[in-house]
């Protein structure tokens, strides 16, 4: 009996923003909010080591597209659902994600990708118990979350580095957490 009651307290709390700094501090605040008993800890983004990969890369492999860094992200979410997230939720534990498929979708929306593909990309990803979206632009670095690393290799047509996706990332963000938090906190 006592199994069944800690495998209907695990839960996945989500964890979603444009930068990054703000979105692990929110994060390391979330699980600190969760007695220690239930702690399953926090999933950050390239868990795996992709985009650590990404940045190492020879110069001529070239810039990825949103739609190569989206499929990447969408690659390390599964590796972080099956090597971090799952295993604690089954275990009764409480995990939180930081960041989760909010951000993805936001970016991916700011960088003009059609919302459906987007969906899809990210059918396999189980629905968070709460979602925490954080209204946090910070200092923009390139280094700090997902949105800010995606945004450093992001060029528009004439070559320069698109500043302004990190704002339209975060106004993608407010809109899809706003007119979908009855879907993403349930």
């Amino acid at each position: 009996m006592a199994k069944r009651n800690a495998r209907e307290a695990g839960r996945l709390i989500a964890v979603d923003g444009v930068d990054g700094t703000a979105v692990k501090a929110a994060a390391r605040a979330s699980i600190a909010d969760v007695p220690k008993r239930e702690r399953g800890g926090v999933s950050g983004w390239d868990a795996s080591g992709v985009f650590g990969d990404l940045i190492v890369a020879a110069q001529d492999a070239g810039r990825p597209s949103a739609r190569t860094l989206l499929l990447l992200y969408a690659a390390d979410l599964a590796f972080r659902l099956r090597w971090e997230i799952r295993p604690a939720i089954a275990e009764g534990r409480v995990v939180v994600a930081a960041p989760y498929v909010a951000t993805a979708i936001a970016f991916g929306r700011a960088a003009g990708l059609p919302g459906a593909w987007l969906t899809d990309l990210f059918t396999f990803a189980p629905a968070a118990a709460r979602t925490e979206a954080v209204d946090d632009v910070g200092s923009r670095k390139t280094d700090g979350g997902f949105v800010e690393f995606g945004s450093a290799f992001m060029l528009d047509a004439r070559g320069n580095k698109r500043g302004d996706l990190i704002d339209r990332t975060r106004t993608h963000l407010l809109r899809l957490t706003r007119t979908r938090r009855s879907r993403l906190n349930h």
